[in-house]
C-alpha cells in the first residue's frame, strides 16, 4: 500500500471553488481500481492549508490514476485556485518488528 500527501496552501477566497473541484475528484477517484482512501482534510490552525490523503494499491495504481480524465482534467484547474506547487509525498508503511 502506498499513501499520497498532497498538501496545498489555497489563495484567499477560493476556498469554495477549490473544494468544489476537489469533491469531484474525490468521488471519481474513489471508483478506480486500487484505491483504498481519497480525501481532503483541512488544517485546524489555518483554514487555508487543505490536503489530499488517499492510499492506494501499489504504485501501478497510482500510474493509471495519474493519467485517468477527471486527474488530467481537474488537477490543473486546482492549481489555479492554489499558491504556489503543491507539496506532494509518497509513503510506504514501515512494518514494526
Amino acid at each position: 500500500m502506498i499513501t499520497i500527501v498532497a498538501k496545498s496552501i489555497i489563495k484567499n477566497g477560493m476556498k469554495g471553488k477549490f473544494k468544489m473541484l476537489a469533491d469531484e475528484l474525490i468521488v471519481s477517484s474513489r471508483k478506480e481500481e486500487g484505491c483504498i482512501s481519497y480525501n481532503l482534510y483541512e488544517d485546524i490552525n489555518n483554514k487555508n492549508v487543505c490536503t489530499f490523503i488517499e492510499e492506494w494499491k501499489d504504485e501501478d495504481t497510482i500510474k493509471l490514476h495519474n493519467e485517468s480524465e477527471h486527474f488530467t482534467r481537474i488537477v490543473p484547474e486546482l492549481a489555479k485556485y492554489r499558491e504556489g506547487n503543491a507539496e506532494i509525498n509518497l509513503y510506504k508503511l514501515v512494518p514494526i518488528e
